[in-house]
């Protein structure tokens, strides 16, 4: 992105991540930084491991490189995001898969639960703090008892964002009601915006 762009996104006028509005003006101004161009390592080595096929939410799917590779995989895909550029981006990537992407609101739209796996990759820490118990109680009405939250947690303690930093015990408290953590190990691949300060984790649902 040009420093011309940047500069165009600050001055503009202050919209709600929240909102799809934000993220359009993000992906016009092709402002990115989330972007890793590829699907990390941890999610190709959970995916090794997976066996039989799976019903999968990915939630703020961005340009849904992960997407494409649980497809390859055999498992059953449904990807959204509420920014149209978004999908825009996706399609360019899925070309003939395009049909799993869904233009949609995670925390209103039916999305025809249960599914047996809702991945996460830099959707909760887009989110307002102020929406994390909606976007933890839609997760777990989501899934199916058994089912899995899978993927990549941002941690920090800066109150601005996005992306917005988990503090100590925050996911913890979100989840612990209706999950149960099986899995956690750092993650070795970050692109630079998350680099050292994200998780790669398992959950559970009860």
């Amino acid at each position: 992105m040009s420093k011309d762009a940047e500069s165009k996104l600050r001055r503009g006028p202050r919209l709600d991540p929240g909102e799809a509005g934000f993220w359009e003006a993000r992906y016009r101004e092709s402002f990115v930084p989330w972007d890793a161009g590829r699907s990390p390592s941890a999610v190709m080595r959970f995916l090794a491991g997976e066996r039989a096929p799976l019903r999968v939410l990915i939630p703020g799917c961005g340009s849904a490189y992960e997407a494409r590779d649980f497809v390859a995989r055999g498992h059953d895909v449904l990807a959204i995001d509420f920014s149209a550029l978004a999908l825009d981006r996706a399609r360019a990537h899925l070309g003939a898969q395009s049909s799993l992407l869904r233009q949609a609101d995670f925390l209103a739209d039916d999305l025809g639960a249960p599914f047996d796996l809702v991945y996460e990759r830099a959707f909760l820490c887009a989110l307002p703090r102020k929406l994390w118990a909606r976007w933890a109680a839609r997760v777990a009405a989501l899934l199916r008892p058994g089912g899995r939250l899978a993927g990549f947690f941002f941690l920090g303690d800066d109150g601005r964002g996005p992306p917005f930093g988990l503090q100590a015990g925050e996911l913890e408290t979100l989840l612990a009601g209706a999950f149960d953590r099986i899995d956690d190990a750092p993650v070795d691949d970050s692109i630079p915006v998350f680099a050292g300060r994200e998780r790669w984790q398992v959950w559970q649902r009860r």
